[in-house]
């Protein structure tokens, strides 16, 4: 049985290194996570921590994994328990896995895959689905036109 995961893939018109930056660079996420802002040095077994933009609250956390930039970055990630302040680290067991790959595309752009694996089940899928899609979409739009939705839709 295959495990449940979510999987986009598209191109952005955009440089690797400006790519990288904007999965990367917490100034940056602010601007098409809708104010989220991770924090993370991106060295292999180092924290990465998910703040929450209009509290500064870590909401979710993880490890690095990987990192192979401008190439690769794949991390953990879980939602802080309630009563904990997501500074410890997190339990991996309870962890789902982000892996983003990039390739460059002949000719300029960026070919842009984000999967979002080690989900329990297809309801899961749904839900990540449904909270990747807008996050994803701001992306290409602040890459690609220097425009973003902000705030998340129902939430101004």
């Amino acid at each position: 049985m295959t495990e449940p995961e979510f999987v986009h893939e598209t191109e952005i018109a955009t440089s690797p290194i400006r790519l990288w930056e904007a999965l990367t660079e917490g100034d940056v996420t602010r601007r098409y996570w809708f104010g989220r802002r991770l924090e993370s040095s991106w060295v292999p077994g180092s924290p990465i921590r998910f703040y929450d933009g209009s509290s500064e609250t870590i909401t979710h956390h993880g490890v690095v994994l990987e990192a192979d930039e401008p190439r690769h970055l794949s991390y953990s990630f879980r939602e802080v328990p309630e009563g904990e302040d997501g500074l410890a680290d997190p339990q991996e067991d309870a962890a789902t896995r982000v892996s983003v790959d990039l390739e460059q595309i002949d000719g300029g752009g960026m070919r842009f895959r984000l999967t979002h694996d080690r989900l329990a089940s297809p309801s899961d899928v749904e839900r990540v689905s449904a909270e990747w899609s807008p996050v994803l979409t701001n992306l290409q739009a602040l890459l690609e036109n220097d425009n973003a939705q902000y705030p998340a839709p129902g939430n101004s």
